[in-house]
């Protein structure tokens, strides 16, 4: 892949276990469909109240009072700093961009490199291939009338990780990017040129790993809420999606009168918190190859 010695290897990330590619902008819409959402009411603090119910108040929205708070609102999230506000996000100084180009016709001789590690210039280039079966808004029209979908065709989603050091200041995600591949093949730079602007983001790697458990009661917390990981572990949205399920699950059975609304809670946060806990620790661990040249693989350019 390289063009001349900028690229040391080649490296197949492979597939930790058996499991289907998701689109994020495709499982977002189909995750609010049916739901009110809104955008305009940030969050400022809540209060739990004599009956056991808790009333969640907003900027611009007038207070809500539910059963049960969840807060999913992600690594800054609101409802922590009031539930927990001694768990805090930790920076990592490392750097991670990703970025999502259309599958066209000029990059199909990259097709062997997708699901690869690129490694040089103590940099990471990760590639992956996203292909439909059928275009989401196409199989909406025809499966789900009802559900509006993206207009997304294939593409080649990208990302590159950072080391903790060097400015980044006044780049966008495609410069810092495009400044750490000089040498690189010309298709490569070519896929990072040609992406998508509105798609392409320059994040830090900000990591939440679960503390002491506060006393359980209508108020919990989901996600990078309370457990952000790596991206280099691969499990984020996967285990944002078990909390989910489990929270689902547990609220049933307080629902059906199998069991009270607190213990559900309690079960479900006590269980979380353990597998939480440890998939943070996986992202973490594998954060150094990503950053090591010298992982770099089998194949060298």
């Amino acid at each position: 892949m390289a063009s001349g010695t900028a690229v040391a290897g080649i490296g197949r990330l492979g597939a930790g276990r058996t499991g289907i590619v998701v689109d994020r902008q495709v499982l977002r819409h189909l995750l609010l469909t049916g739901l009110t959402v809104h955008t305009d009411a940030a969050f400022t603090g809540y209060d739990l109240l004599a009956d056991g119910t808790v009333r969640a108040r907003f900027t611009h929205r007038a207070p809500v009072t539910a059963d049960l708070l969840v807060g999913a609102d992600g690594v800054t999230s609101a409802v922590r700093g009031v539930l927990s506000p001694g768990t805090t996000p930790t920076d990592s100084g490392v750097r991670f961009v990703i970025g999502r180009t259309p599958l066209t016709d000029e990059f199909a001789s990259l097709s062997k490199a997708y699901g690869s590690k690129i490694v040089g210039d103590g940099v990471s280039l990760l590639l992956g291939a996203m292909r439909f079966r059928t275009p989401p808004k196409q199989a909406a029209e025809r499966l789900a009338p009802e559900v509006a979908l993206p207009d997304i065709g294939d593409y080649v989603r990208w990302a590159m990780i950072l080391p903790p050091n060097g400015s980044l200041e006044d780049l966008t995600a495609q410069d810092a990017v495009l400044s750490r591949m000089d040498g690189w093949h010309p298709e490569l730079r070519a896929l990072v040129e040609q992406a998508d602007p509105d798609n392409s983001t320059l994040l830090s790697i900000r990591v939440v790993e679960p503390g002491e458990r506060w006393t359980s009661g209508p108020v919990t917390l989901l996600g990078d809420a309370i457990h952000a990981t790596s991206p280099t572990g691969g499990n984020g949205a996967n285990t944002a999606l078990r909390d989910a399920d489990l929270l689902r699950r547990r609220l049933v059975e307080a629902d059906e009168g199998r069991r009270t609304l607190l213990s559900v809670v309690d079960d479900y946060e006590r269980q979380m918190f353990e597998y939480g806990a440890e998939a943070v620790r996986t992202s973490l661990d594998r954060l150094p190859a990503f950053l090591d040249a010298s992982t770099a693989g089998e194949a060298k350019g």
